[in-house]
């Protein structure tokens, strides 16, 4: 079975920049998901410190409205992986999953931490690379003319156990 994870798609990372684009892959993926009847598990990153823009309680922590009424199940996290401390891993064995796929907020780690966890855990992963977005630029590493997302999806790919597509490609394989 295949199930989607939805990765820390929340106000305090959404509304940092315009990620309009990578909502509406992210839409489409989830509303294929939904259509064929496959799982879509939300994950929600909640930090304790104040200061973050994902403390827990504040509105910057809450799921951002463009995708929050697809949120039916939600799995609660504190660190990059979304295994990790979580019942994320018993949930997917109760559904009978052995496929995850992955969009969401930040590529380079929430994203690609949780890619590498389920791996590690035994499930097939495919890392949808324009389902991801990130807070994050090239200025930001001191990296100058780095494209996030397709380095990371450069990496994921080059590990050979890790299917990363674009959408389209998604939808030529899956749909």
């Amino acid at each position: 079975m295949e199930a989607l994870l939805v990765i820390d798609v929340q106000n305090g990372i959404v509304e940092f920049a315009d990620f309009q684009k990578e909502l509406t892959v992210m839409k489409d993926v989830i509303e294929d998901f939904k259509r064929r009847g496959k799982p879509v598990v939300f994950i929600r990153h909640l930090d304790d410190e104040e200061e973050s823009s994902l403390y827990k309680g504040s509105s910057g922590s809450e799921l951002h409205a463009s995708l929050k009424e697809y949120a039916e199940c939600i799995v609660e996290k504190q660190t990059p992986s979304a295994f990790f401390k979580t019942d994320l891993s018993s949930r997917l064995e109760k559904l009978d999953v052995d496929h995850v796929f992955i969009i969401g907020f930040n590529t380079e780690f929430c994203c690609q931490f949780t890619a590498i966890a389920a791996f590690d855990r035994g499930y097939k992963v495919t890392f949808i690379e324009d389902g991801t977005g990130t807070t994050n630029t090239a200025e930001s590493y001191g990296m100058a003319g780095l494209d996030i997302k397709d380095f990371v999806g450069t990496v994921l790919h080059w590990s050979n156990v890790i299917e990363v597509l674009d959408y389209e490609e998604y939808i030529e394989v899956y749909k």
